[in-house]
């Protein structure tokens, strides 16, 4: 049975539990009705056998009739309708009114009559197979018969079966008619339940086969089905700006990843045709373009490391090596890595303890990304201050700083202001920044010094202690 309900469609499976529902609800009902008119028709088929007594006179009459009385009388003797009064003697033996048929006989009977029991109520046949209810209870009348006997007075039981049947055959149509119907309402409010679910349907369907991801389900209402179309509504748009973004990368990675493999295309071919014509370059010359050739691989190396470090999803902080570091140690160590481009600069520093939970490894890159910004546009001779207090890792420098209507940008994926678009790089240095502090739980800023100069600042929670360890296993 379940594993054909899971054939069927929704609609359908919800219009037959529904009418299933009602079948065993009205079932048990008519069930219960029918019971308790069988026990009542019952009891008072009982109860009015019991009320009913046989008449001495009738009994008489009735006696004569059957020749176990002297002086008979020859007019026979009127059976109470619409009983069937029988007597019955201790060994069996029956004398029957009239127009009547004869009931069988049982034990019971007999006890009545020896006197053993004073009454008996039962079931009996009688000789023309009629299901028969007999009461029979104990008399003394003596006059010319040596034994005693009793009365059995019954009714067939046709008086209680009959209406049982009726009402049986009532119910059942009743019950057919509750369940079509209880279907019938089933389907209809399973069809207009569903009706949200089946575009839902409709709008999945039309998104796998034509991959427009810009449909959109009309919700109405807070209940479940609205709040399901909402949430499809905010995945489809999920899915379609993460598709809008990776489509930007990549056309974006092109546009970038085009003049430096043009570039380093033509002093390659340059050179083959050097070797090819068998006239060889200047020294210098030779060595000019060696080194251009070094340079161009060097800028496609670090722009594919920041294309590989934006491909982490912006919002999964779980996807990463999340753990305590030590921001100052982090700092230190980035610190070293950028005054060996910048030796020509000074440099302020002033690190604080602070520890966060960050990927040690991407944070790193972070802040050597935002120094070698401050080293790029530091005039010779200059001043980097660099400074960690209570998670705010603030760098400053003495370059020309940034316009006012360039800031909104510069976290933006390949943009360069047009006065650094002459400098080696690719674009991606702030935003790699932007993601790596998001995920550790953080932000970052940058604006223009009103002493002059551009200034970073990042803030990261945590604490200037470092937190204690757990034991292992906890």
């Amino acid at each position: 049975m379940i594993p054909y309900l899971r054939r069927l469609a929704l609609r359908s499976r919800l219009a037959l539990l529904a009418a299933l529902a009602v079948a065993v609800a009205v079932a048990a009902v008519s069930a219960a009705a029918w019971l308790v008119t069988r026990q009542q028709l019952s009891n008072q088929l009982d109860t009015g056998l019991k009320n009913v007594q046989a008449s001495p006179a009738f009994v008489e009459e009735l006696l004569r009739t059957c020749g176990w009385m002297q002086q008979p009388d020859h007019t026979s003797p009127k059976t109470p309708t619409p009983y069937t009064v029988q007597v019955v003697t201790s060994d069996g033996t029956v004398c029957t009114a009239p127009g009547s048929t004869a009931i069988n006989v049982d034990e019971s009977d007999r006890a009545v009559a020896r006197g053993v029991l004073q009454s008996v109520l039962h079931d009996a046949t009688a000789e023309d197979g009629t299901v028969m209810r007999v009461a029979t209870s104990r008399t003394d009348l003596s006059r010319g018969l040596g034994d005693a006997y009793a009365v059995s007075i019954a009714q067939p039981m046709t008086l209680v079966s009959k209406p049982l049947g009726t009402l049986a055959l009532v119910l059942f149509g009743v019950a057919g008619v509750g369940v079509a119907g209880a279907m019938t309402a089933g389907l209809a409010i399973a069809r207009a339940g569903l009706r949200p679910v089946e575009q839902l349907t409709q709008t999945a369907e039309h998104i796998a086969r034509t991959e427009d991801l810009d449909i959109r389900i009309p919700t109405q209402g807070h209940d479940e089905i609205a709040r399901l179309a909402s949430s499809f509504n905010a995945m489809t748009e999920a899915l379609a700006t993460s598709r809008d973004r990776q489509q930007q990368l990549i056309a974006d990675a092109g546009h970038e990843l085009r003049t430096p493999l043009t570039s380093l295309r033509t002093n390659i071919e340059l050179l083959m045709r050097s070797e090819s014509s068998g006239r060889q370059l200047p020294p210098k010359a030779r060595e000019e373009l060696l080194a251009s050739i070094r340079a161009q691989i060097s800028e496609l190396t670090a722009l594919i490391g920041d294309l590989q470090e934006l491909s982490r999803p912006d919002t999964a902080p779980t996807s990463v090596n999340l753990r305590v570091v030590a921001v100052h140690e982090v700092a230190e160590r980035a610190l070293g890595r950028v005054k060996l481009r910048g030796s020509h600069l000074t440099f302020n520093t002033k690190l604080a303890p602070w520890y966060t939970q960050a990927d040690p490894a991407s944070l790193e890159r972070a802040l050597v990304n935002v120094l070698d910004n401050a080293v790029k546009f530091s005039p010779p001779e200059g001043e980097v201050l660099v400074h960690l207090a209570s998670g705010a890792f603030i760098v400053r420098d003495k370059g020309p700083g940034i316009p006012p209507d360039e800031l909104p940008h510069v976290f933006e994926r390949f943009w360069r202001s047009p006065g650094a678009r002459s400098m080696p790089g690719s674009g991606l240095g702030l935003a790699i920044v932007a993601n790596t502090i998001r995920q550790a739980g953080g932000n970052v800023e940058v604006s223009t010094h009103p002493e002059g100069g551009c200034e970073a600042v990042i803030r990261l929670p945590g604490t200037e202690a470092p937190p204690p360890e757990v034991p292992a296993g906890a």
